[in-house]
């Protein structure tokens, strides 16, 4: 769900505008499933030309989807859902399938061209539908609170606060953040931004469309988004895949506590993966040593930070953060960390951080996390952090202040949605590896409970998050067997996984540079693709 502070602008954020398509306190309990919202049938969609030019060249057709700002009041206000799609080439036709990349605050508009990246060509047999969520991207009104947020800059105390007014400036800083958001253009938006919204959006999209039911591909939190569409519409549910299964129960506090756990023991896989490849890094043989020497660097990047003084701790740990969320980079990152250390030169490091933008996605991560549940005050969270900081350092901090705007959000928390797959009668699938950290596998063993009809296949010891389709024969053929047929293996009789494939591979010291192919050899979605769901996920942990 987040890779770092910073705040970036996805690829297809930033790229993706559509022509225009002509169609116009106490704390809330969340609705459940039981609860019959008023009925709502958008106008058709207004088709036409897409000005991404990757949308252009897979002739793709792009629209705004008109839903209402409040679902409750179906007939009050409207925004507008940016909506592209591909449509199938093959005779066989399955229907539509939706896909979300994950967040929240990821644009989705680029992934109506997913359909390739399916094995066999059964991709060709569905109408493929991306869609930035309300709020996000293309879709007006779009969500901004502060695009020059100094919590996401050079000039920003450590994050671990070593003295008291390190602590008072990032309180400070993130509570400005939250009250930032109150004043924005959008700031309408705020008290809808919830899950279920966006459920109910994409139900509006399966209407639109004049479909029976929704296919849905969803990565990282775009599988907490499946299961709420499923719990809300479980008559509605086709075929599901859900990447980097995320526990609903713990949404979304305790997930992030669960993350700088799992953060920090990936961090010492990767360290491993340096002291076994010593020949190309020339760090040391032993990866006890080489994160002892990290951490001993961090401090000096605090006193004299490196790159013309850009590259401080807090930019070292978000650049290394990247190695503990993938393998993709691991060699890039490698060879750059070794020059810093042999060399003090940290230009490569830096060139990989990602300078402030445009803080759209990190406005719409707040804006669903911070109401979609409950959080607690600044006691607990300082409490937890300090714990968890104790015997995992390696991002309780940072994924402390990230989180922190939800400590004062102008917009009120709710109780947490119940998801519950009782109804559900579709055969969900479901990916996870073993140590993925940002939607750790704990969570993925809990949902594949909390949904009698799903199966879970794990990438075994694998520390990739939302990793399919990068050519682990194993998960990626069951993915396009089940497409399909609608057909999955008959679920084991365990609380654990129902299918062990091998992981995404760790790769080879030495990589091919960032840009000239492939993330990893096999990988079946194109470079920019794999990259645009990354940065998609960058927008939460």
């Amino acid at each position: 769900m987040k890779r770092a502070l910073t705040i970036v602008a996805s690829v297809a954020t930033a790229t993706a505008l559509l022509v225009p398509s002509g169609s116009g306190s106490a704390a809330p309990s969340a609705p459940q499933a039981s609860e019959k919202a008023p009925s709502y049938t958008p106008p058709a969609p207004v088709w036409g030309a897409c000005t991404n030019q990757r949308l252009v060249d897979a002739g793709a057709e792009c629209a705004m989807l008109e839903v209402p700002l409040d679902y409750d009041k179906p007939k009050g206000k409207k925004i507008q859902i940016a909506v592209s799609r591909v449509l199938h080439t093959d005779p066989d036709y399955k229907g539509m399938i939706a896909v979300n990349p994950g967040g929240p605050g990821g644009s989705g508009l680029i992934y109506s061209i997913l359909g390739p990246a399916i094995p066999n060509g059964v991709g060709a047999k569905y109408d493929w539908y991306g869609f930035d969520p309300r709020g996000v991207g293309s879709s007006t009104p779009s969500l901004s609170c502060n695009p020059n947020y100094p919590g996401a800059g050079y000039d920003r105390p450590n994050y671990v606060p070593k003295k008291k007014k390190d602590l008072k400036w990032w309180q400070r800083t993130t509570k400005k953040y939250a009250k930032a958001c109150s004043k924005s253009d959008a700031k309408r938006l705020l008290k809808h931004m919830h899950t279920t919204d966006v459920a109910q959006d994409l139900d509006s999209l399966r209407k639109a469309v004049g479909q029976p039911k929704l296919n849905y591909y969803g990565f990282s939190y775009g599988t907490y988004l499946g299961q709420v569409y499923a719990t809300m519409f479980p008559k509605k549910v086709g075929r599901f895949v859900w990447d980097g299964v995320l526990n609903a129960k713990n949404a979304f506090y305790q997930a992030n506590i669960d993350q700088n756990i799992q953060f920090d023991k990936n961090s010492k896989v990767y360290f491993k993966w340096l002291a076994k490849n010593d020949a190309t890094f020339g760090l040391g043989t032993k990866g006890k040593k080489i994160r002892k020497g990290y951490y001993k660097l961090l401090k000096q990047l605090d006193k004299q930070p490196a790159a013309e003084g850009k590259l401080g701790p807090d930019e070292l740990n978000d650049v290394l953060l990247s190695a503990a969320y993938y393998v993709y980079d691991w060699a890039e990152i490698g060879a750059a960390y070794a020059k810093l250390v042999t060399t003090g030169d940290g230009a490569d490091l830096i060139a990989m951080y990602d300078e402030p933008g445009d803080d759209n996605g990190f406005a719409v991560y707040n804006g669903v996390q911070c109401t979609d549940a409950k959080w607690p005050g600044w006691k607990q969270t300082e409490a937890d952090t300090r714990r968890v900081h104790k015997k995992h350092p390696f991002l309780a901090w940072n994924n402390t202040w990230y989180n922190a705007p939800c400590l004062n959000w102008p917009a009120t928390s709710r109780d947490a949605f119940e998801v519950s797959g009782k109804k559900v009668k579709s055969r969900i699938l479901m990916v996870a590896e073993t140590r993925d950290a940002a939607t750790v596998f704990s969570g993925a063993v809990a949902t594949r409970k909390a949904f009698p009809t799903s199966f879970l296949i794990e990438g075994k010891g694998g520390t990739t998050h939302s990793g399919s389709l990068s050519g682990v024969e194993c998960t990626d053929n069951l993915i396009a067997s089940y497409l399909d047929t609608g057909v999955l293996p008959k679920r084991k009789k365990n609380k654990r996984s129902d299918l062990k494939c091998d992981p995404v591979p760790q790769p080879a010291a030495a990589a091919p540079a960032r840009g000239t192919g492939p993330l990893t050899v096999d990988d079946r979605m194109p470079a920019y693709l794999r990259k645009a769901l990354i940065e998609a996920q960058s927008t939460g942990r």
